[in-house]
């Protein structure tokens, strides 16, 4: 078993059956599951863990999984509005999220979707979304017109940035324009409110101080969530404005796939907050000897 595959050893080996053995917590977490392209582009160069594709073979295989075990998939905001009901807790609920807003969505993701009634949200980035196909990390992203057909047919969006830069390098100036703007736009070209903001690359959870001013600001510009790269399930005292998610690529097989609905991953969250926390360490260390010099 090679290194990078070492998330799932430990998942299905030991955190699956420990879980089994002390039993989970009694209180509904709502999984989150985080897409962004559904195509057969080749990823065979990057570790499985930060693979973004998913072929459609798989995807089909993972959606035909959730139908078989009963699990309600809806947007993000469904999936936020049934979590906080009561009867929460006996009911099988899945939010699925796609970022990036590829046009793979429309032509592979969406028909499966469809066939199975299943809902969905996608967030654009709204600099590559044109009038005709514009190109993001080597796919085509959608055009207007397929969001717009897309909206009717049921599908929510939301805000993905207008450029999709590192936000937490970006000066509070830049940060409110594209936070405002891609809102503004996407609300002028669908006619309906956008509520939802999904954070581009790895969520800064350990700089306090911006992921505070970052939720402030979403808050005021009128967004009610935010989701994140952190990985975990949502439970009910889940920060609105940090919302943690699952990732689902290609790599993903069934028992993985099912070992993440049901909690067995969301032990990685530990590792991943330490590791952010010593870069977040290590980069005021280095910014003290600069300034020392």
């Amino acid at each position: 078993m090679s290194l990078p595959r070492l998330d799932r050893l430990l998942t299905l080996c030991f955190f699956q059956p420990l879980r089994k053995v002390v039993g989970g917590t009694r209180e509904f977490r709502l999984p989150v599951l985080m897409y962004h392209s559904v195509s057969d582009q080749s990823e065979a160069d990057v570790s499985p863990y930060y693979r973004t594709a998913t072929h459609p073979k798989v995807f089909a295989e993972h959606m035909a999984l959730l139908h078989a075990e009963g699990w309600e998939v809806v947007s993000l905001k469904a999936g936020l509005q049934m979590h906080g009901s009561e009867k929460s807790d006996r009911r099988k609920i899945v939010v699925l999220t796609f970022d990036d807003g590829f046009r793979d969505f429309r032509t592979a993701a969406f028909p499966i979707l469809r066939q199975h009634g299943f809902g969905a949200t996608v967030f654009l980035p709204t600099a590559f979304i044109g009038k005709e196909p514009v190109r993001f990390k080597a796919h085509e992203c959608l055009t207007w017109d397929e969001v717009r057909e897309l909206q009717q047919a049921g599908v929510e969006f939301g805000s993905h940035t207008v450029n999709h830069p590192e936000l937490v390098h970006l000066a509070w100036e830049e940060v409110e324009k594209e936070v405002r703007d891609s809102k503004n736009e996407i609300e002028q070209h669908l006619g309906v409110r956008v509520t939802s903001f999904a954070y581009p690359y790895a969520f800064p959870r350990a700089n306090r101080d911006f992921a505070s001013h970052l939720g402030r600001l979403l808050r005021e510009t009128g967004y009610e969530c935010c989701v994140t790269t952190d990985i975990g399930r949502a439970h009910g005292n889940t920060d609105r404005f940090a919302i943690p998610r699952l990732p689902a690529n290609g790599s993903d097989d069934q028992a993985l796939l099912k070992a993440k609905l049901d909690g067995a991953y969301d032990w990685l969250s530990v590792p991943q907050r330490l590791f952010k926390t010593l870069k977040r360490f290590a980069s005021l260390s280095r910014e003290t000897v600069r300034s020392d010099n």
